[in-house]
């Protein structure tokens, strides 16, 4: 079993992943090995993946964090999707031919993460507990302000998944071309779908039209 510990979301945020499919562990050893036997195209493949990886954790890590947040009910969830995210980014690092913007790369991956997780969750009955939440007189201003921020993404959770998937995405400052390419829609259908999130969202919260 390998073990590697990867920055995700900012400098101070470290998850450890551990990685137990075989194939994954042999392809990474073959690299690790090619590495050190002077192999001078592996290391610069391996020099590569490191880099773009750093580039998205540092430029995009906390909006891929904020969107395991969107389709997670509890923060253990929300950390077993974060940690997903990131091994599926790194696993798929390799395979990036520039086609699209790394930021479009790296939140493609997270949307399909998310959606693979969404399958899996409504396969179970399991239910997280809730949190334990301070309410010390002293701090009824942060949770007030918590409290309405935890109303705004139980709201979001609750929307259609097509109107959530835009929304979240374009929450991250996504365009509506980048949105498009990551969820394979058109532009026409990103600015319908945020349109009808936002409609439902102030019916939702009571916001004014």
């Amino acid at each position: 079993m390998e073990s590697r510990d990867l920055a995700f979301g900012s400098a101070s945020a470290r998850l450890s992943v551990n990685t137990r499919s075989d194939s994954s562990e042999r392809a990474d050893t073959t690299a690790l090995a090619a590495v050190a036997g002077g192999d001078r195209e592996s290391r610069s493949a391996v020099a590569l993946r490191s880099a773009r990886y750093t580039e998205i954790a540092e430029s995009w890590g906390r909006g891929l964090a904020r969107v395991a947040a969107h389709y997670s009910r509890s923060a253990s969830e929300r950390e077993d999707l974060q940690q997903e995210i990131t091994l599926a980014i790194w696993r798929a690092l390799p395979s990036y031919r520039g086609e699209a913007s790394l930021r479009t790369f790296a939140y493609r991956i997270a949307h399909n993460c998310a959606i693979s997780h969404l399958r899996r969750r409504r396969r179970t009955t399991t239910v997280e507990a809730a949190e334990a939440v301070d309410t010390a007189p002293s701090a009824e201003r942060v949770l007030a302000r918590e409290a309405e921020r935890q109303r705004l993404l139980h709201a979001i959770a609750e929307l259609p998944l097509g109107s959530r998937q835009v929304l979240t995405l374009h929450l991250e400052g996504l365009s509506y071309a980048e949105i498009a390419a990551v969820v394979g829609i058109t532009e026409t259908n990103v600015s319908v779908r945020l349109t009808r999130a936002r409609k439902t969202l102030r019916e939702r919260l009571g916001a004014p039209s």
